[in-house]
């Protein structure tokens, strides 16, 4: 079996019949992949450009698992859960990074955006020395999850993160319309698919790969949730410590924290806290994307979509 949490299994409200989550098996046949035919070499590529000798490589090297997801794909929230969990079990004050404790029972794991963020993010030094990639080796050697999320509801919401939360985004990017950055190469829809595209082929024949769907976890977060610690090791969680540690990721709660300053990174800090769109932690709503795309921009997200692969869902 390729993966360990099967999409049926993470989709509880069940998958259309046209979504044939179960297709994510080693060696898919070739009509199965019909439905990604411009990224056939994707395998060959992405592994040609896995290097990383760069400093930040220590960084995402070690890891008991490796999550991969594009920017706004819930990993902020499923990072909270599970640094939640694991602090409370082991007795210690919570932090998005736990393995600083050095206790043995709680796991090291990488986030990463990976090849998103080779593509978008640094100059060319940064990319020729792959400042932004998982090394070849530790994802050999690691379990790899792959956290999903519809991909017009990912671009709406990295939209409204570099127009109102990002000082950092350049003027002329925050003049663009959403429109505009839709449809854009490097931050657009079609972006977003390739990448997602990218990473299945890349690791759909493994035994150790895992795809987590963020509507699924929305759905059905103890459930989902409790299945994910199981791959992550803690196959017999304490329940007590897993309600409180659902309860404290809870989005309304999470935003308080940010508000306040509770989390111990500066990246999850309101760009200002009297602007809800400014929140790192903002909604999280499924299907939001209506409320920020005109219907032209929603139809070329939905032809933009049918390059998805299938197996993906949406």
């Amino acid at each position: 079996m390729a993966i360990e949490i099967t999409s049926r299994s993470l989709f509880k409200g069940r998958p259309s019949k046209s979504a044939p989550y179960e297709e994510i098996q080693p060696s898919p046949s070739v009509s199965r992949r019909k439905s990604i035919p411009r990224f056939q070499s994707a395998r060959a590529v992405t592994q040609l450009m896995r290097r990383n000798f760069s400093s930040r490589a220590p960084e995402l090297s070690g890891g008991q698992a490796i999550i991969l997801s594009v920017p706004k794909s819930g990993r902020t929230w499923v990072r909270t859960f599970v640094c939640a969990y694991f602090c409370k079990r082991y007795a210690r004050e919570f932090t998005l990074e736990p393995e600083r404790y050095g206790e043995p029972g709680i796991p090291r794991l990488i986030f990463s955006h990976d090849c998103f963020e080779h593509r978008t993010k640094g100059d060319l030094w940064d990319r020729i020395r792959g400042k932004y990639l998982v090394p070849k080796k530790e994802l050999r050697r690691a379990k790899i999850i792959l956290l999903v999320r519809d991909p017009r509801d990912c671009f709406v919401s990295l939209y409204v993160q570099m127009t109102r939360r990002d000082r950092g985004a350049p003027t002329e990017f925050k003049r663009k319309t959403v429109s505009d950055l839709l449809r854009g190469k490097k931050f657009g829809v079609r972006a977003i698919i390739k990448t997602m595209n990218a990473w299945l082929i890349e690791f759909s024949g493994r035994d150790d790969f895992t795809i987590i769907r963020y509507e699924s976890l929305r759905e059905f977060p103890a459930e989902n949730f409790r299945i994910l610690l199981a791959v992550l090791g803690e196959t017999t969680p304490d329940m007590s410590i897993f309600h409180g540690a659902l309860d404290f990721s809870q989005f309304d709660n999470m935003q308080k924290l940010e508000a306040a300053g509770a989390f111990d990174s500066k990246i999850l800090r309101p760009g200002d806290a009297r602007d809800p769109e400014s929140f790192k932690v903002r909604r999280g709503k499924i299907g939001g994307y209506r409320e920020y795309l005109s219907a032209e921009d929603q139809e070329y997200a939905a032809h933009a979509l049918t390059k998805l692969d299938s197996r993906f869902g949406y």
